[in-house]
């Protein structure tokens, strides 16, 4: 584990740029999980996320000639706007990599950082692939890189969470939620708890289509993931590091991995409900509340907002996944009769709060039947079934896609 002296002295270090978020009782949470939920507002960071913390530790502490030709890091996005800040903030000029997929929002916000002293090159489809490309350029070039979690001095700078949220908490805490993706986080944090708050239980929450924690943990050694569901990617590697998996295995007490529809009921659930916008891996601790509720009842817990970079481009996106993770829309593929009053039928079987939220059809010619694609939005989940029924029992020929991946992909 990273020394909790050494997070001390990292406090100190970031302490002229990094922001001492706030760490608020939420009022609603707390009523509903009946137990007392405070919140760590890293959102609240200049870069709106606690990265700034690990990269500009890391960047502070190096040697001053080494870092004179510049730096290379690669990051989905958040990690990026560290370092690029970092860059801005002590002259140094950065090479950064991001996977093609980022969305515009990061792309954008950390050139805004950065401003002429770093150059963002987009390559591959995760951070994995974009981190090979910067590794071998900071070889071949011999410039140093800033690992965005495999680093003593990252994973010290994001401990320094840790530290301020002991330093306000005036009652033990009970239960600490952390967000994984290569494990900076939640190494350093952990490290902080384990020395100076050893009854904490330290959960770690783990995206369900970016398992990488997990399954290294399921088989005592780094797992290298074929193939990740990037949605939340800000937390999606397909490996962690070897020295973040190690002080994982020390520090974490459970694991938990949440579905990315989960993820985003939780995002929709925030700003309506909170007027929080956080992004996937922001959310994701919230989204594993459900799956301790009777842990958690009349505790002290902690839950670290981890980032809130979020593009409103997506919202879109987030609300499709949401409304399908919770059973409220549902497409089928219908064939409907080629006659007069065939689509009225039915109409007539649809319950008075069941939206058509997508219809696609195409007469054809010379056929008894014409298939559509239709999409329902449900006010409850519990609409769905009693629908089925109406259309069975009135000899609807349908075909239910949700559950038909190679179907709805293609589809929807």
């Amino acid at each position: 584990m990273i020394s909790a002296d050494k997070i001390d002295r990292a406090s100190i270090i970031i302490h002229d740029v990094v922001s001492k978020t706030p760490l608020i009782r939420n009022y609603n949470l707390s009523k509903k999980y009946q137990c007392n939920i405070y919140l760590k507002r890293e959102d609240m960071q200049v870069v709106r996320s606690f990265k700034i913390r690990g990269a500009y530790h890391k960047m502070k502490t190096m040697d001053k000639d080494a870092m004179a030709r510049g730096v290379i890091c690669a990051s989905a996005g958040n990690h990026a706007q560290g370092v690029a800040f970092a860059c801005s903030a002590l002259n140094i000029h950065g090479l950064i990599y991001m996977p093609t997929t980022t969305p515009r929002q990061k792309i954008s916000k950390v050139k805004h950082f950065g401003g002429e002293w770093i150059e963002v090159r987009l390559v591959g489809d995760t951070f994995d692939d974009a981190n090979k490309v910067a590794l071998r350029h900071s070889a071949d070039e011999n410039l140093p890189y800033i690992h965005p979690f495999n680093d003593e001095e990252v994973i010290a700078g994001q401990g320094t969470v840790a530290k301020e949220i002991l330093d306000e908490m005036l009652s033990p805490v009970d239960i600490l939620f952390v967000a994984v993706g290569g494990g900076g986080l939640i190494s350093g944090v952990g490290s902080y708890f384990k020395q100076k708050s050893t009854a904490t239980k330290i959960i770690a929450v783990e995206a369900e289509g970016a398992p990488a924690l997990a399954e290294s943990l399921k088989a005592d050694r780094l797992v290298r993931l074929d193939k990740i569901d990037s949605f939340a990617d800000g937390i999606a590697v397909q490996e962690i590091g070897d020295m973040t998996f190690e002080i994982c295995k020390k520090v974490i007490d459970d694991i938990i991995l949440v579905p990315e529809g989960k993820i985003c009921s939780s995002i929709l659930s925030l700003y309506n409900d909170e007027a929080i916008v956080v992004e996937p891996a922001g959310a994701i601790s919230f989204a594993a509340l459900d799956y301790y509720k009777e842990e958690i009842k009349g505790k002290h817990v902690v839950i670290i907002v981890c980032g809130g970079n979020n593009d409103i481009t997506r919202t879109e996106d987030i609300r499709e996944r949401a409304l399908l993770w919770e059973g409220r829309k549902h497409y089928f593929i219908i064939r409907f009769p080629q006659r007069a009053g065939a689509l009225r039928d039915f109409l007539n079987l649809l319950g008075p709060d069941d939206d058509i939220a997508h219809f696609e059809y195409t007469k054809k010619t010379n056929r008894d039947t014409g298939p559509a694609l239709v999409g329902l939005e449900f006010r409850s989940q519990d609409d769905y079934q009693p629908l089925v029924d109406r259309m069975v029992a009135a000899g609807i020929n349908f075909e239910h896609i949700n559950t038909n991946p190679m179907l709805f992909e293609m589809l929807v």
